[in-house]
């Protein structure tokens, strides 16, 4: 089924440098523009953020520095952009917690007027969510074909999400999956590591994702201006940064983690 449009609509994904709108950047745009007519014109761009692409970055989108080095800048292109988006309603998948920011902020920063006040603005993925839910009723019914009775209610809920592993280890049973490297695994066996190591994001050296083992299993921050770089190699550089985090807002269990770090270093031991 077409969309019925009373306007135009454009659909955007970007690929950036990282995660935060404050200071990342943008090195690609895509745009498919669909026209009342259903005449359809997509436009793709790289750009040259001006700053480092992150390897851990690079191997999720692909984009490289060497890739992008004779791209023009944003701040070139920000006018070609917003004159193809013109006045269309914007639509996206997870565009409202993620693209849509970075792109308002790199448009900002362009001095380029940017402006969705009178536009629809429709995020694919909130209707995904909202149609197919991800909560635990949700999976108990699906997995198991019955109701959870006493959601919320935290016997009913421990039991429930036994009850799921337990029919996930049956319903994906040889099911295959590619990583972000192009490999291919079958991870659902019933073997507790194994599904563990697939349940992470990352794998946390804290529990609040402060702090991350990298692809080397290097304890490294996972936040701000020393986002990737290793915690021991900041606090022997920078010691005053562990002071900062001590008497900051962060959890007691990263503090404890820290302060093991900035001990083993005391000791001259390698524990991270």
């Amino acid at each position: 089924m077409n969309l019925n449009l009373t306007r135009p609509i454009v659909f955007f994904d970007l690929e950036t440098t990282g995660l935060n709108p404050s200071h990342d950047k943008i090195v690609q745009i895509s745009i498919l523009k669909i026209n009342v007519d259903g005449k359809e014109i997509q436009k793709t761009w790289l750009v040259n953020p001006g700053i480092h692409i992150p390897e851990e970055t690079t191997a999720v989108h692909g984009i490289t520095d060497e890739m992008v080095k004779d791209k023009p800048s944003f701040l070139q292109i920000a006018s070609e952009v917003m004159n193809f988006i013109g006045k269309a309603d914007i639509a996206g998948y997870n565009i409202i917690k993620f693209d849509l920011p970075m792109l308002a902020e790199e448009m900002i920063r362009a001095g380029v007027d940017f402006d969705v006040t009178d536009r629809n603005l429709m995020d694919v993925m909130n209707i995904y969510m909202k149609m197919e839910p991800r909560n635990l009723s949700a999976a108990y019914h699906f997995f198991t074909g019955k109701q959870l009775d006493d959601a919320h209610s935290a016997d009913a809920d421990t039991r429930a999400t036994y009850d799921v592993l337990c029919a996930m280890l049956d319903h994906y049973k040889d099911a295959e999956v590619k990583d972000k490297n192009g490999i291919v695994s079958k991870p659902i066996v019933n073997d507790v590591k194994t599904l563990a190591d697939f349940s992470l994001h990352h794998k946390n050296v804290d529990l609040s994702g402060q702090i991350v083992y990298d692809d080397k299993g290097v304890a490294v921050f996972n936040f701000g201006k020393h986002k990737g770089k290793s915690v021991v190699d900041v606090f022997r550089r920078e010691p005053q940064y562990y002071d900062w985090m001590m008497n900051s807002d962060f959890p007691e269990y990263t503090k404890k983690i820290i302060t093991k770090i900035k001990m083993s270093l005391k000791f001259k031991t390698t524990l991270f």
